[in-house]
């Protein structure tokens, strides 16, 4: 596997000190997380303020909300360097993977609204919601040597702000 990555530009031999290419952490792990925190995270007011508004609509709003951001994030990423200053990789690869990374955080929580039943698919978003703000934990801890404890708390504080606006608007 290694081998392949390396082929493919996305590893290195130079090794972190969390056991990891730099190249590997640097070019997919990198902007994998960027795009799975915007997505879990940008797309929760609309989601939440469109199942408490028009319950019947928050599914395409989800939906709506994870491709846009989705585009946006992966022309942001793509676009944000060329690589050869930074070596973060070709532009157009951190634009994929950015992007859909981006779609997979946003989609998740979205996917239980296709439910008819709209109590059942909050309360199923809300352990969605949870799973992927832990999963982001995860990640952080394991590439980037944080501490999970913190991480944890740093993105469930971010996604409760986020998560309380969606409620607020939706309610009003």
């Amino acid at each position: 596997m290694a081998a392949l990555m390396e082929r493919l530009g996305l590893g290195g031999r130079e090794v972190t000190t969390s056991g990891h290419s730099k190249d590997f952490v640097l070019k997919v792990v990198q902007p994998s997380l960027v795009g799975l925190m915007d997505g879990s995270v940008s797309t929760l007011a609309p989601l939440f303020a469109a199942a408490f508004a028009a319950p019947d609509l928050a599914f395409t709003i989800g939906l709506a909300a994870a491709v846009g951001a989705a585009i946006s994030m992966g022309f942001s990423e793509g676009l944000s360097d060329d690589g050869s200053l930074t070596g973060r990789g070709h532009p157009l690869l951190r634009g994929i993977i950015t992007g859909g990374a981006t779609f997979i955080g946003g989609i998740l929580h979205t996917l239980p609204f296709l439910l008819p039943q709209a109590s059942v698919a909050l309360y199923l978003a809300f352990g969605v919601v949870g799973f992927e703000l832990l999963a982001i934990s995860f990640i952080r801890y394991r590439y980037f040597r944080m501490s999970f404890l913190m991480s944890a708390m740093q993105v469930i504080l971010g996604g409760a702000l986020v998560f309380v606006a969606g409620i607020l608007i939706g309610s009003a």
